[in-house]
């Protein structure tokens, strides 16, 4: 069971984890080892509601193919392990980020005092620099 938030949780077996070899510089170590990880997540699959779902592939991301499936390649480190902890991370914070739901903000109106307030400070220091004009003996 993976926790993503307090009320958000996916089973082991909705997630698909696939070690591959690793592209770029490292030497031998590269060509040897298989240390990538390919993360494949099926949104239209999963447990998660259907609200999430929609959000889910509403979502304007690369990683996500046509079919629904949310793909996460996690090459950063030289061990598995850390790649697959890397990987469920960055899994975690995707599905954080784009379920959440912001506030609706609420318009608020300044109080009159505040208002009051206001227009007299704006008066006072249009006094002041009215008193720094040139001086007419």
């Amino acid at each position: 069971m993976i926790f993503i938030t307090n009320t958000i949780s996916l089973n082991d077996h909705e997630i698909e984890t696939n070690a591959i070899r690793a592209q770029g510089a490292g030497g031998q170590n590269v060509n040897k080892v298989s240390s990538a990880i390919h993360l494949r997540f099926d949104i239209k699959a999963s447990s998660l509601s259907d609200a999430h779902k929609q959000r889910l592939l509403e979502s304007k991301d690369s990683r996500i193919n046509k079919e629904g499936v949310l793909i996460i390649k996690a090459q950063q480190f030289r061990t598995q392990e850390r790649n697959k902890v890397d990987a469920l991370k960055r899994l975690r914070q995707f599905i954080v980020k784009t379920t959440y739901v912001s506030k609706t903000r609420r318009p608020t109106k300044p109080s009159r005092n505040a208002q009051r307030k206001r227009v007299d400070k704006k008066t006072q220091r249009g006094r002041t620099k009215s008193l720094r004009g040139k001086v007419d003996f």
